[in-house]
């Protein structure tokens, strides 16, 4: 429960952080499109980076609590399988994720091809 905690208060805390910035690093003139666009290109660069580490991360994480539980007791080890199988659903819902997002912000930005001003050629849909 403790956990829970110290994790929703991370989560609360990088929003707010999220908030003044961008408040503090919001551009005073400009093409509010432009604006926007730009946000949505910033977001996909964050979703592409930050998932693949993290997905990354979660396979060798899960990998690593079933190799480690094998070795110990029967109580362990089945709560070392159940732990592994949690993270390993959690990097391919990750997955799930890089793959879809592409889609979902191509759509968003109308009238363009996919985010090609992002440095990065997104699926047209």
């Amino acid at each position: 429960m403790e956990f829970q905690k110290i994790i929703s208060g991370v989560l609360i805390m990088s929003m707010l952080f999220g908030l003044v910035a961008g408040k503090i690093l919001q551009p005073v003139a400009g093409d509010e499109t432009t604006q926007i666009a730009s946000g949505i290109c910033s977001l996909y660069t964050l979703v592409s980076t930050v998932l693949t580490a993290v997905i990354f991360l979660l396979i060798v994480a899960a990998a690593v609590v079933y190799a480690g539980g094998q070795l110990l007791g029967a109580e362990t080890r089945a709560r070392a399988t159940v732990w592994a199988t949690s993270m390993f659903m959690g990097a391919l819902i990750g997955v799930l994720i890089y793959v879809i997002v592409p889609y979902i912000l191509g759509v968003m930005v109308a009238g363009t091809n996919g985010l090609g001003t992002c440095g990065e050629q997104l699926p047209s849909t």
